[in-house]
């Protein structure tokens, strides 16, 4: 999954990146409204899911230690990270500030 991830990030379209376990219940919540901002922005935007459990590599490259967290990547670079929960508008905000 790394070299397919580190791929997915140097897109020229943003890439959001939900860092979740099966376990987290917070990340449930959050997981619809990164499910339902794919689907409003359709190709403008990349959404994927990374399981930290099973990706520790990318975890600890990316300095995930705490959940959820999601990551806006743009050409391979990190344009914001957040830790913790948001509404569908903030994330919106941030995704259109950066695409």
């Amino acid at each position: 999954m790394k070299a397919n991830f580190e791929s997915i990030i140097k897109s020229k379209a943003p890439v959001l990146v939900d860092f979740f376990t099966e376990w987290c219940e917070p990340c449930k919540i959050q997981s619809p409204l990164f499910q339902e901002l794919a689907e409003y922005l359709g190709e403008r935007i990349k959404v994927i899911k990374i399981d930290i459990e099973k990706n520790p590599e990318i975890t600890q490259r990316y300095g995930i230690q705490a959940l959820p967290t999601f990551m806006l990547f743009k050409n391979g670079e990190i344009k914001f990270k957040q830790v913790g929960m948001t509404s569908r508008p903030q994330l919106l905000e941030l995704v259109m500030q950066n695409a």
